[in-house]
C-alpha cells in the first residue's frame, strides 16, 4: 500500500476510534480515562490530517493554507481514477 493510501487509512481508523469514544462519553461523561483516550487520538488524527494536507491536498477547509496558491479542491475526483 502506498504512503498516501496508508495515511488516509490511518486517519479513517483514528476517526472511527474518536466517534466510538464520543458515543461512549455521551453516556459516561465522567470517565476520565475515556476522555484521555479521546484527547490522545484527537491529537494523533489532527497531526495525520495536517501531514496529509501538506503532502497531498487538504482534507477539509480547516486544513487549507493558501500562501502561494489556493489548494482547496485539489483532490482528484472519484472518476479520475486515483484512489483517494
Amino acid at each position: 500500500m502506498r504512503e498516501k493510501e496508508q495515511l488516509l487509512r490511518d486517519i479513517g481508523m483514528a476517526d472511527f476510534v474518536l466517534i466510538e469514544l464520543a458515543l461512549y462519553l455521551d453516556t459516561h461523561p465522567h470517565d476520565r480515562r475515556a476522555m484521555e483516550y479521546f484527547n490522545h487520538y484527537n491529537r494523533i488524527k489532527n497531526q495525520m490530517e495536517k501531514e496529509f494536507s501538506q503532502k497531498y491536498f487538504p482534507l477539509n477547509l480547516r486544513l487549507t493554507e493558501c500562501s502561494e496558491e489556493w489548494r482547496w479542491g485539489g483532490a482528484p475526483l472519484p472518476w479520475e481514477g486515483e484512489c483517494a
